[in-house]
């Protein structure tokens, strides 16, 4: 599977759907749910898939993110947003 392109509008894949929030300690953890299991999310995988609504582009989320991380390299973040991305494609967790 190739990697999305600055371009590409990812989204949660059919059959894959947010599960209830919860709290852990201080920090609030979110569930995707989908037809093999579920996956915790929390801190920035949580921030990154939360965006994936099939509107916003990949260039987009990296661009928001590198605003909000802006002491980190850019290219860093954008190489770990593509492959959480890849590897979400690769679980059939994410389309784009």
């Amino acid at each position: 599977m190739a990697a999305p392109s600055d371009a590409s509008q990812p989204r949660l894949a059919t059959g894959c759907r947010w599960g209830p929030e919860t709290k852990t300690g201080t920090d609030e953890v979110r569930v995707i749910l989908f037809p093999e299991g579920a996956i915790k999310l929390q801190g920035t995988g949580r921030q990154v898939l939360e965006q994936c609504d099939g509107q916003r582009t990949v260039g987009e989320i990296i661009a928001e993110l590198q605003k909000q991380f802006g002491a980190a390299d850019p290219a860093k973040i954008r190489s770990d947003i593509s492959a959480f991305l890849e590897q979400l494609q690769r679980k059939r967790i994410v389309d784009y």
